[in-house]
């Protein structure tokens, strides 16, 4: 066994703190090591974050407080809108039913996405036997505090790239045609902010590790390139996508709220558990409404918005149609509501 004294002999201080991040998820004994992320002992249970790859005396603050001489904070670029209880409660998993050869490809291809997620996450059908009817059925496994972690970062970190690869190209073509966007730049790109803001979120309770960093790395390259062709070609089908994506993000925040309310996960079960200020602030989460069911209750409400809003702008003429979620309409009618409608609104009902 090295004494310390030859330890320091042998590393630098900078390359030991290398070292140690990297053998970390090596030394674990679970999947959440080999993802990245490693559950405090009791022993750390003064740090903030419940899961972490850091050792517990290194942590850092990921959003440390910019003091300045005359700025107090900064505040949210987009002011969230806000649901009622029955807004949120109202949401569930719903499927557009695929029309188009664009339909079908869009959703055969989100399909084999949420296939290689639910592998590499766990989050796979296992059969089990219902008491009620002694029948065998299949339902989503059961996942821990970390795995959905896990599966929560991974997602939100690529979640607010359709947006902003929409509204950028939209943007630019908007220059280059020296046309009007008529509204869809500024909700494209309010939509990845608010994913960007589900991550931050998530960020409060854990520190991803090396690899969960790589994947991220990876997945974003791969997706963002991949958008940005998708959309030069049809802007139709892309949205089409993400709608579907949207649908199953709504399908898995589903699953973790129900595994909440069944007692599954003791620490989320809490009511000694309350959401991070920065989604207290951005939600205006009441008092009372901050544990970690309600906080996944706003989220899903979100992705079931993008869910309606993508799926209404696939319907639209994407180069001359309005965005009707921020238009003012004629005579004493009210835009549309996207949590209103899960499968989108047709392009008769909004033009």
């Amino acid at each position: 066994m090295l004494s310390t004294k030859a330890t320091v002999k042998l590393c630098s201080p900078k390359l030991a703190a290398l070292l140690s991040r990297s053998l970390t998820p090596l030394l674990q004994q679970s999947t959440l090591a080999y993802a990245g992320l490693r559950p405090f002992g009791p022993q750390q249970s003064i740090t903030v974050r419940h899961f972490s790859s850091s050792p517990a005396p290194h942590l850092k603050d990921w959003f440390p407080r910019k003091e300045t001489e005359h700025i107090r904070q900064t505040l949210p670029t987009w002011q969230h809108h806000g649901y009622t209880e029955q807004e949120m409660l109202s949401v569930v998993p719903e499927h557009r039913p695929v029309k188009t050869w664009g339909d079908w490809a869009a959703y055969k291809f989100v399909k084999l996405c949420r296939w290689g997620m639910d592998f590499s996450t766990g989050l796979r059908d296992i059969p089990v036997v219902d008491k009620a009817t002694g029948k065998t059925v299949m339902v989503p496994r059961i996942l821990n505090e970390s795995q959905w972690l896990i599966r929560f970062i991974f997602l939100e970190s690529i979640a607010g790239v359709p947006g902003m690869v929409a509204g950028m190209l939209r943007h630019l073509h908007s220059l280059r045609k020296l046309k009007r966007d008529n509204g869809w730049i500024e909700t494209l790109l309010e939509e990845s902010y608010n994913e960007r803001l589900h991550l931050l979120t998530f960020m409060r309770l854990c520190e991803p590790g090396w690899f969960m960093k790589t994947m991220i790395l990876a997945a974003q390259g791969v997706y963002f390139n991949a958008l940005f062709v998708s959309y030069l070609i049809s802007p139709k089908i892309t949205h089409r996508f993400v709608g579907y994506l949207e649908e199953e993000a709504v399908h898995t925040y589903t699953t973790a709220i129900e595994q909440i309310e069944a007692g599954h996960l003791e620490k989320w079960s809490s009511q000694d558990f309350q959401a991070p200020d920065i989604a207290i602030n951005y939600w205006k989460m009441p008092e009372g409404k901050r544990t970690m069911k309600d906080l996944l209750l706003y989220i899903r409400a979100d992705e079931a918005c993008h869910r309606g809003v993508n799926h209404t702008l696939s319907n639209l003429n994407t180069d001359e149609d309005p965005n009707p979620f921020v238009s003012e309409y004629k005579g004493d009618r009210q835009p549309p509501k996207a949590l209103d409608k899960a499968q989108g609104y047709e392009r008769t009902e909004v033009m």
